[in-house]
């Protein structure tokens, strides 16, 4: 006589380890589909960083330029400064100055020689 028990605990068996093998590769498919969204997530990264690192530049020229502009305009401000005070010495002098502006007499009409 046949003994049937070792057939169907070997068939038992076999079906376990096919659901097991089943489980292993959707978890090696899910594994793989996460991968994919690391490295998506990745290129994205990467893809900002470069654009951030983009703009850090285009910030950095600005503000050499804005520097630059700002020192020449200081040396426009220093110059005209320095033109206001020639200008208010010459045209409106001190007070206390020894010399006075003579005045300016109104024509009183034609003069006779």
């Amino acid at each position: 006589m046949l003994n049937w028990r070792p057939v169907r605990e070997i068939e038992q068996r076999s079906k376990q380890l096919e659901s097991e093998i089943a489980q292993i590769e959707n978890e090696i498919l899910r594994v793989r589909k996460d991968s994919e969204q690391i490295e998506n997530e990745i290129l994205r990264v990467r893809k900002d960083s470069e654009q951030i690192e983009n703009e850090i530049l285009r910030v950095r020229k600005d503000s050499e330029q804005i520097e630059n502009e700002t020192e020449l305009l200081r040396a426009e401000n220093s110059r005209l400064k320095s033109l206001n005070a020639s200008i208010r010495r010459l045209c409106f002098p001190p007070a206390c100055s020894s010399t006075h502006p003579r005045p300016i007499e109104p024509d009183c009409g034609p003069s006779s020689p």
